[in-house]
């Protein structure tokens, strides 16, 4: 169990499925958006990948700079950056595979949603992957207090912006995407639904 921990750190088990079905591989240049203490950098960092990340959070970026200059020592510091994810300084198109987990229901409203969507989109190449996981209402429709607008006051007290299903298949047309799974969702018992979102840029 210690060397499974080791060699993968506490990653999202939805971003070890991505890499176990061959979607997340070597070669491949990743940002991490939103990327806290890279929790989900461990194994990338360890094997070589070419991995940037962002996080508003300073502390954060100290942490993933810390672990990345121990797994990975030929990444430049400056890969991890202190800026919020609507406001990266990644080049257009540079990425491989962007990773948002756990972050876009952070938006404070629509705009500050639609404002991180574009620059999500902005970094990925065509035909990379954007792979999201964020809270929904899908499944806790009825469980779920609205406070304004896409705001939600979850069961477990704690208030996020919230996509429906209809609203994910809307923003995956409008950006001219292609889903590479269904949409999955996993409901956490009197806490909130989380939702994986994996989306292909067109070419």
């Amino acid at each position: 169990m210690n060397d499974v921990l080791e060699q993968f750190g506490e990653i999202d088990i939805y971003v070890f499925d991505q890499l176990l079905r061959g979607r997340i591989a070597p070669g491949m240049r990743i940002i991490d958006a939103g990327c806290g203490g890279g929790r989900n950098l461990v194994h990338l960092l360890s094997q070589g990948y070419d991995v940037a990340g962002c996080d508003r959070d300073h502390n954060a970026i100290e942490a993933v700079r810390a672990l990345a200059s121990r797994l990975a020592p030929q990444l430049p510091g400056g890969n991890f950056r202190v800026e919020p994810i609507e406001a990266m300084s990644f080049p257009d198109g540079c990425a491989d595979v962007v990773l948002a987990s756990a972050v876009l229901h952070f938006a404070s409203d629509d705009e500050h949603f639609e404002a991180m969507i574009a620059e999500l989109w902005r970094v990925l190449k065509p035909g990379g992957m954007l792979f999201a996981r964020l809270a929904s209402s899908i499944g806790i429709e009825n469980r779920v207090f609205r406070v304004r607008g896409r705001q939600h006051r979850l069961p477990d007290g704690s208030e996020r912006y919230l996509m429906d299903e209809r609203s994910l298949l809307d923003l995956t047309a409008l950006l001219g995407g292609e889903l590479l799974d269904p949409i999955k969702t996993t409901i956490v018992q009197d806490q909130r639904a989380m939702t994986t979102w994996v989306v292909k840029k067109p070419v």
